[in-house]
Order: C-alpha cells, then structure tokens, then sequence
C-alpha cells in the first residue's frame, strides 16, 4: 500500500525496495506479489495504477528466476490484459495506464524471448486491434536486462555489447547511463527489425505454398477444358500474385543471406514458385 500510494507523486523506492526483499524472503512471494499487483495495476486511481507498474518492473529486474516464471503465466497476463481489454477495465483506465501496461508486455517479448505465452498474449493483443503498433520505449527510460538475465536474452549473443551495457549502467555518471539507454534501444530496434524480417518470410513463404497449390489445381482443371470463366480469371489473378512474389523472394534473400537455413527455405520456395509460373506459360500463355 505505501509502495502503490496514489496520494504521493514521486516512487517511494524505499518501500519499493522493502517490497521485493519481501518477495525474494517468501517461498510463496512471486505468486501473492503478483495477485497484489493486479489488483493496484487495476486500481481506478491512475496514480496508484502507475506506481504498481513500476514496482512490478522494479521487481522483474531484482526478483530472478521464480518471479520472472509466475509473472510469464497466463494467470498472470491475463490480468494485465484485462486493463486493456474493452470487455474489461480497458473502457475506463487511462491512456497513461494503457499506454504503459503495453509497454511493460511489449518490452517482456523483447527481454523474455522463449516465453511463449508472453509472445502469444502480446500477438493477441494486436490481432484484436488492442495494440495497433509496437510502442516506442521512452527514450529516458533505462531497461536493464532482468536480473540474473535469461539465457537466450539479446544481449547473451553479442558479448561485447553485453559487457559494455554492464559497465555503463554501474556507473553513477547520468551520460553513461544515457548511453547504456541509446545502446538498448538500439538492440531493440536490431531484434524488431529481426522478428519482422521472420514475420515476412514465413508469410511470404507460406503464400508461396498455398498459391502454387492452388494454381496446381486450376491448371489440371485447365488442361481438361474444364474452368469456368471465373475460376480462368482467378488463375490469371494468381499469376500476377506469383510474379510479384517472385521478386518479393529476392529481396528476402537478400536479406537473409547470412542465414543458412532461411536462405534455403526462400530459394526451395522460389523453385516451387518457378515450376508453377512455368507450367502456367506453357499451358496457358501458348494458347
């Protein structure tokens, strides 16, 4: 209650601190920390909903391993969820509420990157509309890596960049801990940019898949003399899609030309694509 009190402006980190000794000390503390939290996260006062959030970050980065697990739960998530829904408390929070419980879930996808429920909840979120585009972390907000971090953060795959975070935030000179700002954003970016490019290829590829096949079966119909006039329109519709997916695939591949195996899948589905504008020309295009 003195940690998440609306009646203060500034965060009363003492309290704060108090607080996630308490949840270090109890076996049962991440569980009945995280049911407290909820509930201020949810609080009506936007006051106390901001200063719950921030002793639940506070608390994402001193409580380790067993908060990190309850808090990554649907049970969890679900009640962070429900601050944004319209269906639940979403139609009376604040923006400012809102605006940071996104935050908080989007930057968990970003530091927790094998917790699959936190990606999923995240992508719900958006496929509802709830999140229209990722947020921009404020760029005078200092996100170290949880502490310990997980394995498979970021940061563990470049180990001069984690080295050099490490230095800058124990340093107590405020240009430093700047750095060690733009220096996180920057990997932030790096990784969306990676996801996204992920994102194309699997959608661009999966496409690639279900048009061939479809353009397999139009064709086959073809050959019989038996498409409508529509379903001969849909093949021509098809055709100009697999063109331009042919050039989509390019430029994938180049992008992905430092990795092996999605090079491999792009140009596997380039011969697919091929084969099929190929066949189209021979049994289309000459008559």
């Amino acid at each position: 209650d003195e940690a998440t009190d609306p009646s203060i402006s500034e965060e009363n980190w003492e309290c704060i601190q108090r607080f996630c000794d308490q949840v270090n000390a109890d076996t049962e503390g991440p569980l009945f920390a995280l049911r407290l939290l909820a509930h201020k996260i949810q609080s009506p006062q936007e006051g106390e909903a901001l200063h719950a959030l921030t002793v639940l970050e506070t608390c994402v980065n001193n409580c380790g391993g067993r908060f990190h697990s309850e808090m990554a739960k649907f049970r969890f998530l679900n009640e962070l969820i429900k601050v944004l829904s319209p269906k639940y408390y979403g139609i009376w929070s604040s923006e400012k509420v809102k605006s940071r419980v996104t935050e908080v879930i989007f930057s968990w996808t970003v530091w927790f990157p094998q917790e699959v429920k936190i990606q999923d909840a995240y992508q719900m979120l958006k496929k509802q509309g709830i999140v229209k585009e990722d947020p921009k972390l404020p760029e005078d907000k200092i996100l170290p890596p949880p502490s310990p971090r997980p394995q498979n953060s970021i940061f563990d795959t470049d180990e001069e960049k984690s080295k050099l975070l490490a230095k800058l935030l124990k340093s107590s000179n405020p240009e430093d801990l700047q750095a060690a700002n733009h220096l996180i954003q920057s990997v932030i970016r790096e990784e969306q940019e990676k996801s996204a490019q992920v994102s194309r290829r699997v959608d661009t590829i999966s496409e690639v898949s279900e048009n061939v096949r479809r353009m397999d079966e139009l064709l086959q119909s073809y050959r019989r003399h038996e498409l409508s006039p529509a379903d001969q329109e849909t093949l021509q519709a098809l055709f100009q899609r697999c063109e331009k997916l042919r050039l989509l695939l390019f430029r994938l591949a180049s992008e992905a030309v430092a990795d092996e195996e999605a090079l491999a899948e792009i140009l596997q589905a380039s011969d697919k694509l091929s084969r099929a504008l190929g066949q189209y020309r021979q049994v289309v295009a000459s008559q």
